[in-house]
């Protein structure tokens, strides 16, 4: 008895299937792609700051290399090496103050280890007695000794990464000279390479005005609770000011924290519920002005970041790099923001990252252009 051969499939099923097809290697290729980046953490951020740096002092190096000094120029090798050296020497000494800073806080929560569950608990006494013996109970019971010795272990991987990110830099400025070549040939198309060119430096001036911006808020910031701690004695004084500005780079949660940890200290410190509130309410309206009113007003329409995005590339980074990855997660935002925008397919997830749903334009673009950090300055 003969058999009936097998029916072909019906197209409907066949694009079915090949679109289940694509869905599973789209969720295999980000699998793969989020171990990669968990498991080569250390590196991946060391050369996303590397990046960062890299483009925060292109626009410096080439207007250094097309000044002149009477009929002679700067020559561009000079500038690049006088920026190699300063990034060089302000990484060094940001490293070597923020160390001292952190076993200065190390050494004094070891003083404070004695005192702070009853501190602490104090500030639940409105609970009632029983829940306030509760949380002096849970309180005493952590270990500080471990979480500072593990904080310790920690900062030391610092001056690690220091190195790492400047030998990426003195790197990236080697490379820099022969960057429209290499994109012209690896692309193939002259026209098209100038057009990645121009995404590429949008991105780096839109990153370049945020970290600007956010420096200057985050050291008015820091600047202020640094007085603030003095006005009131606080023991923390300095390094309570560079934790401020540190965390204000975090979006959002970052000044929350900062807040949080200041309102602490002076209760830990004092033990007087009143002391605390003010503090507190003093540092709440430095928070408050300077990150809903004053940088507002300096970031304008630059970014047009969605803050719910925001959020979700904060909880995404955070989860996967830690502490470093919430330090990233804007200029990462921004990057896949004009990327998005000017790539057809990606256009529609632009438009979701955007604040008010309209992504960088081809006009905006042309305008960046003007800013290019990777061309030659002219010959004489």
């Amino acid at each position: 008895m003969l058999h009936d051969p097998p029916k072909p499939a019906s197209p409907e099923k066949r694009i079915d299937a090949a679109r289940l097809q694509t869905g599973a290697l789209i969720i295999i290729a980000f699998a793969v792609v989020l171990f990669l980046l968990v498991q080569a953490r250390f590196i991946l951020i060391s050369l996303a700051t590397a990046i960062i740096l890299f483009s925060l002092t292109s626009d410096v190096i080439n207007f250094i290399a097309r000044q002149r000094i009477g009929p002679l120029r700067i020559p561009n090798a000079i500038a690049s090496i006088a920026a190699m050296v300063l990034i060089a020497t302000a990484l060094l000494i940001l490293t070597s103050v923020l160390l001292a800073q952190i076993n200065t806080v190390l050494v004094t929560t070891l003083a404070y280890t004695e005192r702070a569950p009853s501190a602490i608990a104090s500030m639940f006494a409105w609970l009632g007695e029983d829940s306030q013996a509760a949380i002096f109970n849970a309180v005493r019971s952590v270990d500080a000794s471990s979480y500072l010795r593990s904080a310790a272990g920690q900062a030391s991987g610092i001056t690690q990464a220091t190195v790492l990110i400047i030998l990426f830099v003195g790197f990236l400025f080697a490379e820099r000279i022969w960057f429209d070549t290499k994109l012209e040939s690896l692309i193939g198309d002259k026209a098209q390479a100038l057009r990645v060119r121009k995404i590429i430096q949008s991105i780096i001036h839109r990153v370049n005005y945020y970290l600007l911006v956010k420096t200057v808020i985050s050291g008015i910031t820091g600047a202020m609770v640094y007085a603030l701690a003095l006005a009131f004695q606080l023991e923390l004084a300095t390094a309570l000011g560079i934790i401020t500005f540190v965390l204000n780079f975090i979006p959002n949660i970052g000044s929350i924290i900062a807040t949080g940890l200041i309102a602490l200290v002076a209760h830990v410190q004092f033990g007087e519920p009143n002391t605390t509130l003010v503090i507190f309410a003093i540092a709440t309206c430095i928070q408050f002005l300077n990150g809903n009113v004053i940088d507002p007003m300096l970031m304008g329409r630059a970014l047009r970041l969605s803050s719910f995005g925001i959020i979700l590339s904060l909880a995404f980074w955070g989860a996967v790099w830690g502490v470093p990855g919430m330090f990233l997660s804007v200029p990462i935002m921004v990057m896949l923001l004009v990327v998005c925008s000017h790539v057809p397919q990606l256009r529609p997830f632009a438009i979701l990252l955007s604040r008010e749903g309209f992504p960088e334009t081809e006009q905006m673009l042309n305008e960046t252009a003007k800013r290019d950090v990777f061309q030659k300055p002219p010959t004489p």
